[in-house]
């Protein structure tokens, strides 16, 4: 199963931490894993490259975290919520492989 977790200060999500396989289908067919790698990596990009803004990103085997600093918490807030509404409806649509470990 799929787990995530929004970071949250008083300024709001300062990042997220996604963890595990959702073992809705095999490796390269799972379109749950699809619809969250995507999301994450757009929301990462979009952040980094498009924004400017420095990140800390940790990428591992079946893990994908982004960190803020405080101060671009203003600047970024709209896409990280974005991705928390993205994974939340993920989650109301296949609660079996994937969760919120809020």
């Amino acid at each position: 199963m799929t787990k995530y977790k929004f970071l949250v200060k008083s300024k709001g999500i300062y990042g997220f931490v996604i963890n595990g396989h959702s073992g809705y289908a095999e490796s390269g067919s799972d379109i749950v894993c699809a619809a969250v790698s995507s999301a994450a990596y757009m929301v990462a990009n979009t952040i980094t490259d498009v924004l400017g803004v420095k990140a800390d990103i940790v990428e591992a085997d079946a893990c994908f975290s982004l960190k803020l600093q405080e101060k671009d918490i203003d600047k970024c807030g709209v896409l990280l919520k974005g991705l928390q509404l993205h994974l939340d409806e993920l989650c109301t649509q296949y609660p079996e492989h994937i969760t919120s470990g809020e």
